[in-house]
């Protein structure tokens, strides 16, 4: 069960902040964010060997895209099309609205269900296809905070959810001006289980099933990045968040 955590703030100078923890089998082959595709050269994303997708990636026009799995879904499945297609596809747009409006087309029959969020620095989407849907469902992502595990957005049933909503509602959020991550950045690498390995941000199964990465990204506003330069500032950790330091992705 991966998970993303959103802040939007359409008039702050970082105006959509993400922290993303993928959990995957440990065993699956994987490369670190990087430009792997010759014919998309304007996409930096991670590299799932096995299925030649990704879990998240950013393009040159600043549209960042996360897809999760969800419940029950865990790994591929003979007939069915690898859900990280469906983020290298999202990044061949120049936005986030173009890009959810066309993947909101495609069939949901070739796809075994996944949440999707696709954002840019002035629009976010989250994109579900539930368990036994036949459409998409497609919804803006609202100002302030939220949460996307397996279930829905916020989902209060869902234990990481509930146990970590609120601590991140708690807390300062990012000064990516001033490098200030820490809040956050302990948040996503908390191991604290209180008993179940699904209340925990970061952990690790006896069957080898764990948080194999994580990023925090933050995107500036329009202002910022022309008038100023800015660009997105991407961290990654590769590997368990507790124990792999963070590294900007350039």
């Amino acid at each position: 069960m991966c998970t993303v955590v959103i802040l939007r703030r359409p008039d702050h100078i970082w105006p959509l902040i993400l922290a993303a923890n993928r959990d995957e089998m440990l065993t699956r082959p994987w490369k670190p964010p990087a430009r792997h595709w010759p014919d998309r050269p304007e996409v930096l994303a991670g590299l799932d060997e096995l299925a030649g997708g990704t879990w998240m990636g950013l393009n040159y026009t600043g549209v960042v895209a996360c897809i999760l799995n969800r419940h029950g879904t865990l790994g591929p499945q003979e007939g069915k099309r690898s859900r990280g297609e469906l983020v290298l596809e999202a990044l061949d747009h120049p936005d986030a609205t173009d890009a959810a409006a066309a993947l909101n087309d495609i069939s949901v029959r070739a796809y075994r269900p996944f949440n999707m969020v696709i954002a840019d620095n002035r629009d976010a989407w989250w994109l579900a296809l539930r368990d036994g849907a036949t459409r998409m469902h497609m919804e803006r992502i609202p100002d302030g905070l939220s949460m996307f595990t397996a279930r829905e957005r916020n989902d209060p049933n869902d234990p990481r959810i509930a146990a970590y909503l609120p601590k991140f509602e708690g807390i300062a959020p990012p000064d990516p001006t001033a490098g200030l991550w820490d809040g956050w950045a302990g948040l996503v690498a908390s191991t604290d289980a209180t008993g179940q390995e699904t209340r925990a941000m970061t952990f690790r199964t006896e069957i080898g099933f764990g948080t194999s990465s994580s990023s925090l990204l933050a995107l500036p506003s329009v202002n910022e990045a022309f008038q100023h330069k800015m660009r997105p500032l991407w961290l990654f950790a590769a590997g368990p968040p507790d124990s792999v330091p963070y590294v900007p992705i350039t």
